[in-house]
């Protein structure tokens, strides 16, 4: 026979038994918590960290700090299509003529392979297949650094051929001053790229001024008497919002790219 005190020590036992029960439950939840709350800081933490490898974060920081007019650059598509790089085709040893027929006058300029084989070699590609033919050359500066970006067939600064190509001649214009700039002088040609070595592509900008900049841009071109006149006009009717940087006021399409042999 269970004596009263007998019961009371069991129903203490009993009640003492489900207090740690509930105790050890609720543990166990907290760490189940904490556990989703961890993986989910590590998720977030991990996306950060590779939005910052990938520059998204990095770039809107330059773009936000940096003159607007600083860089040609290039920007990649979101999803760009990729595609070969053309075979070579041309004559090492020789001069070709970039002769570009736009809307504001024909701006001719004349490209040495010997100095940019891969270049004049991309861009002739290009044109005998009518990449240029009827696009916008998207972009005029007219502060800090002074040109005419053309060669994007999506005409928004992100379009391209679908390849890079190496980076050449960059030692051209001379030594680095003490900003690690050199003078790309008025009519010269060179590629535009997003920033990152070898990372050119169709794109190219017209020099109509003295221009200083890294060494980072390919020049690759000599524009002619004719073609740079075309150009200052061009630039002296400034951009079509007023700035420094943006779509030319004065609408400049290329007709027809083609490139011939000298």
């Amino acid at each position: 026979m269970v004596t009263s005190d007998q019961r009371r020590r069991q129903l203490a036992r009993e009640k003492y038994e489900r207090q740690q029960k509930r105790r050890a439950e609720a543990r166990r939840k907290t760490r189940q918590r904490a556990a989703v709350i961890g993986a989910a800081v590590a998720v977030v933490v991990a996306t950060l960290v590779g939005l910052v490898v990938g520059g998204v974060f990095d770039k809107d920081k330059k773009d936000s700090a940096a003159d607007p007019a600083a860089n040609p650059s290039a920007s990649p598509a979101p999803s760009p299509k990729t595609s070969p790089a053309p075979a070579m085709a041309i004559d090492k040893n020789a001069k070709y003529t970039f002769d570009l027929k736009t809307t504001a006058g024909e701006i001719k300029f004349e490209m040495d392979a010997a100095k940019t084989p891969e270049t004049v070699n991309s861009f002739k590609s290009l044109a005998d297949k009518g990449f240029f033919d009827n696009t916008k050359c998207h972009r005029l500066t007219t502060s800090g650094i002074f040109v005419l970006q053309c060669g994007d067939p999506e005409g928004t600064g992100m379009g391209g051929p679908g390849y890079t190509i190496a980076d050449e001649n960059l030692d051209s214009l001379g030594k680095p001053n003490e900003q690690g700039q050199v003078i790309y002088p008025a009519g010269t040609v060179a590629m535009a790229n997003t920033g990152q070595p070898h990372s050119g592509g169709s794109q190219f900008f017209l020099v109509y001024k003295d221009s200083p900049l890294a060494p980072s841009y390919t020049p690759f071109g000599k524009i002619d008497a004719a073609g740079l006149k075309a150009l200052e006009e061009v630039a002296k009717a400034g951009t079509a919002d007023g700035g420094q940087d943006g779509a030319p006021k004065t609408p400049v399409t290329i007709q027809k790219g083609a490139v011939t042999l000298n």
